[in-house]
């Protein structure tokens, strides 16, 4: 696991052991960036439901100004701390220790880029859909990564579905403020 481009490229990131934690594969993080590549700048982002960190680390490599790092799992956030250690984004990431939905509910930040990576079949991606209204600035991106199959909503507050990208296994789906 490494970062793909930016300012850290090529760093190499700690990886979990065991199953607990699914890493983005690099194909599909390479993608996801590649969709929001000229979004990033300046910008502040929610890396919920984080796992390694390695999708708010890409993030903060390519120019985005802060990233929060939320995840239920001390184990997860403490392999986060290490790779920001690791990454030297200390200065732009903030980790926060709880659960993604109560995280949601209590937030009083706004943010740009939101990117969505749960563990898969729990209908988690839809679960905090309904609470990012709330969090999500004008012309804000929601990113959710998920199964192929897995259903969600057509909007989130203002934004709707822009495009869905399947790899193999996977499914990225944007959501943007679209022209009525």
């Amino acid at each position: 696991m490494r970062i793909v481009s930016g300012t850290a490229r090529g760093r190499k990131l700690l990886t979990p052991e065991g199953i607990d934690i699914r890493p983005t594969t690099d194909k599909v993080k390479e993608a996801m960036f590649s969709i929001i590549q000229f979004d990033l700048q300046n910008k502040a982002v929610l890396d919920l439901f984080a796992g390694t960190g390695q999708l708010g680390l890409e993030a903060i490599s390519r120019g985005a100004k802060s990233v929060c790092f939320v995840d239920s799992s001390k184990k997860a956030l403490e392999l986060v701390k290490k790779n920001i250690a690791l990454t030297g984004f200390s200065k732009s990431a903030r980790v926060s220790y709880g659960d993604s939905f109560s995280f949601l509910k209590s937030c009083n930040e706004k943010f740009d880029i939101i990117i969505l990576d749960p563990p898969y079949e729990n209908g988690m991606c839809e679960k905090a859909a309904a609470l990012l209204p709330d969090v999500l600035r004008n012309n804000a991106i929601v990113i959710c990564e998920t199964r192929p199959d897995e259903k969600l909503p057509e909007n989130i507050g203002k934004l709707k579905i822009a495009k869905e990208y399947k790899y193999s296994a996977i499914k990225l789906t944007v959501y943007r403020e679209m022209e009525e």
